[in-house]
């Protein structure tokens, strides 16, 4: 695979060689004006063809779908914090979500369980628009349970997709749904857009800021800024149903038989969670391999259980639809969220927001700007679990509470700096704090 530096050469190989989007010399794939006329609309100009034994993609000019003044990549948790955060600051946001809802992991992958927002004494840590949202699902029938003091509540997947459409729609958001991120738009040193692929074509979409919160660190990626690239658990939550169809009388197990998981809002629905395997998630034949056994082991799991005395009319309602990768890319920032840190209770002058533990009885720990901020590259910010942190720190920063953190910390920090016409790295950190505050931020 071509490393970026080697493709970049290759683009300029091609143009320097007259192997344009027309064709690739002598015996490759030659395209009518019609042809390329269609191709070209559509953002893809000529096809890859085979040219000296291997497979080559020429050069061509992208169509524009759009332009703001910042761009987030990702509609998970952080995406969709970042992306009403940077709203509500005041500037022209845009959000691009590969699938066809908001929540990432969060709904789509089935992770329901929120935890990670409480430190010891039951104090809420994590606050802002990810506390708005909660105590918003509150109100819908069956939305969230479990939401007294120092609990892990448990939310329903299509009451949060529904909410986050309200929300994002009420923050007058410009809204791309099936786009898939694979590549930034460079002008130098610095990122000025992002590269889409969707059923439209290739298409770009230009902006002052980016912020990336893909989970996978996409954009950084792509843009060649320094990173990590780690090994992590990879499972596939489900959910099961007629759990309140149980007959306790015609077993004599002590307690519920393996894989039954957790309740959730809605009466006899249980949510199961899976950790699976340390596996490379940015591997598309690991990706497969686990999917494919993931799936056969839940059903055998859920077989098992059918056939335990008063489970019989247990079934499969659901196996998320994303694969629960956890750890890919981490971005190498300017700053870093460390367990010494957390351990020594540090504080930073440019902190932006504050993380809890996973069970409510650690302490709090703050989260320093330069965490979101590439050593080198200019104009895009990390969000969510790919932000800089050690390894020993990878459970806690990448919960859904933290991961709202980080992505409402980088919204509104790229709208600052869109409207200051300043570089992220440049802008005035104290500004920043402001903003958040009056947004209901805690910074400790």
């Amino acid at each position: 695979m071509y490393d970026r530096l080697s493709r970049r050469e290759m683009i300029r190989m091609l143009g320097a060689t007259g192997l344009g989007a027309t064709g690739l010399g002598a015996g490759a794939a030659t395209f009518t004006a019609t042809e390329k006329a269609a191709a070209d609309t559509m953002g893809r100009g000529a096809p890859a063809a085979i040219s000296g034994g291997k497979v080559v993609q020429p050069g061509r000019e992208l169509p524009v779908l759009h332009q703001t003044d910042v761009l987030v990549v990702g509609g998970g948790p952080a995406g969709t914090a970042a992306a009403i955060a940077a709203s509500r600051a005041g500037a022209k946001v845009a959000l691009v979500e590969r699938y066809g809802h908001f929540g990432g992991l969060w709904t789509g992958g089935l992770v329901l369980l929120v935890m990670g927002h409480i430190v010891t004494g039951k104090k809420q840590v994590c606050q802002g628009i990810g506390e708005e949202m909660m105590r918003r699902l509150e109100k819908i029938d069956r939305g969230i349970c479990d939401r007294r003091a120092g609990a892990h509540p448990t939310v329903d997947a299509e009451a949060l997709k529904y909410l986050m459409v309200e929300m994002i729609t009420e923050a007058e958001i410009d809204v791309f749904l099936h786009c898939w991120g694979v590549d930034a738009v460079l002008d130098g040193n610095a990122v000025q857009g992002a590269v889409f692929e969707s059923k439209s074509g290739r298409q770009a979409i230009l902006a002052k800021t980016v912020v990336d919160a893909t989970g996978d660190g996409d954009l950084f990626g792509a843009a060649a800024a320094e990173h990590d690239h780690r090994i992590y658990h990879i499972g596939l939550p489900c959910r099961l149903g007629n759990l309140d169809k149980v007959d306790l009388s015609k077993t004599d197990a002590k307690k519920p038989p393996r894989g039954v998981g957790h309740h959730t809002p809605i009466r006899g629905v249980n949510w199961v969670n899976m950790h699976g395997p340390d596996a490379d998630g940015l591997d598309v034949a690991e990706l497969t391999r686990l999917e494919l056994n993931h799936r056969k082991q839940i059903w055998k799991t859920v077989e098992t259980i059918r056939h335990t005395p008063g489970y019989e009319e247990v079934y499969l309602m659901e196996t998320a639809p994303q694969l629960g990768v956890r750890i890919t890319r981490v971005l190498s920032g300017t700053g870093k969220i460390t367990h010494g840190d957390m351990a020594a209770g540090t504080t930073f002058q440019d902190v932006v927001g504050v993380g809890g533990s996973s069970n409510g009885r650690g302490v709090a720990w703050q989260i320093p700007y330069g965490a979101l901020l590439p050593v080198k590259v200019d104009n895009i910010l990390a969000s969510g679990r790919c932000v800089a942190h050690e390894a020993k720190m990878a459970d806690l920063v990448r919960l859904i509470p933290n991961c709202f953190v980080t992505g409402h910390a980088a919204g509104v920090a790229a709208a600052v700096a869109a409207k200051d016409g300043c570089r992220p790295r440049d802008v005035e950190v104290a500004k920043v704090q402001k903003v958040l505050k009056e947004q209901e931020a805690y910074l400790g």
